[in-house]
């Protein structure tokens, strides 16, 4: 299982209350923290969740859904 951020996959569609904190949250610690690893993805805190299978799917797992959602995190079914 993964949790993350609520995110939807185009940036309009994260321009609201929540939305907003999450990506003054992603400035401030989750891209820095990130950058300062190898890989240095910077995802953020409003990857959506197109972007998350990318990651998940490169990282060799075959399957991906969402698995539960609430206005603040989405839940992710990950196996190899």
């Amino acid at each position: 299982m993964i949790v993350e951020p609520f995110a939807n996959d185009e940036l309009k569609d994260n321009l609201n209350p929540v939305g907003r904190v999450y990506y003054s949250f992603s400035t401030l610690l989750s891209r820095p923290v990130s950058r300062s690893q190898e890989v240095g993805l910077c995802l953020g805190a409003q990857s959506g969740e197109k972007r998350i299978c990318e990651v998940v799917t490169a990282a060799g797992f075959s399957h991906f859904r969402r698995a539960a959602e609430t206005p603040f995190n989405v839940v992710y079914e990950v196996r190899p």
